[in-house]
């Protein structure tokens, strides 16, 4: 089972330079090699079997890492997606629209996937595994998480950018966006998507699909992901799928880590278990989802109220 990754040193330095439902269920049962990238909720390109990730286990039970009000959650999460780089001009497999529109259906009654989520909160005390009514939870979101949507074609991306570039262009975002003092950027998470043909920390030679992560700032600490183009390896990457379809890669993984820093803003002070974070927990369900904007590859999540990977709550 997954154990999540001690977070990489990104730097203010770093930063300054930049200038600042219907479900169907599948599980997969390829090997899993070990990603060499340090960093939280790192994803495996191809998740090992493992079926009591989907089973009642006390060990996968998370538990909150600290009593601190911020940055263990995000109540009201805000998503800006990113395409950095001029080759965005390219966009082979359709992604920067897919993103924008699994996002665009991610609230509402018609998201069920996304309560699971509510049971979370912040501001209770360490080693907390139930929130009841205490403390302040995740809302789930009455109208569209996505905040914001940003093509950053002012330069190519770097051909095999760096963890620091890849925060960096989060720094640069928080900026684009007016999110300029902590205080909006305590619900925001930035979502560095890199053009086709692009190997962004190392992907995918590095084993993951994606990570997340925390970055200090001139705008305070960010929350950012790294999202490759995961179509760049060809259907079933990333996903327990077979059925060949090109996007469930990317989708499956970005629902993953949103998840993950929506319960774990600024790792690891949010909610971990025994097999890592909420997405880490159920790298093995997968699941197609109707939203009001199409069908999408949704990863199951840990579910402490359900004791067992769910994908819905």
């Amino acid at each position: 089972m997954r154990k999540p990754f001690k977070a990489a040193a990104t730097t203010l330095t770093a930063l300054a330079l930049a200038a600042f439902g219907t479900t169907s269920l599948a599980t997969g049962a390829e090997a899993q090699p070990a990603p060499a990238a340090a960093h939280f909720g790192a994803k495996p390109l191809h998740p090992a079997a493992a079926t009591d990730q989907l089973a009642a286990s006390t060990n996968n039970t998370l538990k909150v890492g600290s009593a601190a009000t911020q940055g263990v959650v995000s109540p009201t999460p805000k998503v800006y997606l990113v395409f950095w780089g001029s080759q965005w001009s390219s966009d082979p497999a359709g992604v920067a629209t897919d993103m924008q529109n699994m996002f665009k259906g991610l609230y509402g009654s018609q998201d069920t996937w996304g309560t699971i989520l509510s049971q979370y909160c912040e501001g209770v005390a360490k080693g907390t595994a139930t929130c009841g009514t205490q403390g302040i939870h995740v809302q789930h979101p009455t109208s569209s998480p996505l905040a914001g949507v940003w093509f950053d074609n002012s330069a190519a991306e770097p051909a095999s950018a760096t963890a620091a570039q890849i925060a960096a262009e989060a720094g640069k975002a928080a900026a684009h966006f007016g999110n300029t003092t902590q205080a909006p950027n305590l619900n925001a998470q930035y979502v560095v998507v890199s053009p086709t043909g692009t190997h962004p920390d190392g992907f995918p030679n590095s084993g993951f699909c994606a990570w997340h992560d925390k970055t200090s700032s001139a705008y305070g600490t960010l929350a950012y992901t790294n999202l490759p183009y995961i179509p760049d390896n060809g259907a079933g990457a990333c996903t327990t799928f077979t059925d060949g379809r090109l996007l469930s890669g990317i989708e499956s993984t970005e629902t993953h880590e949103y998840a993950e820093t929506v319960t774990d803003f600024w790792p690891s002070i949010g909610w971990n278990g025994g097999g890592g974070e909420i997405g880490d927990e159920c790298v093995n369900l997968d699941a197609y989802v109707t939203l009001s904007t199409g069908t999408f590859d949704l990863q199951g999540l840990w579910s402490n109220s359900a004791n067992k990977c769910v994908t819905h709550g």
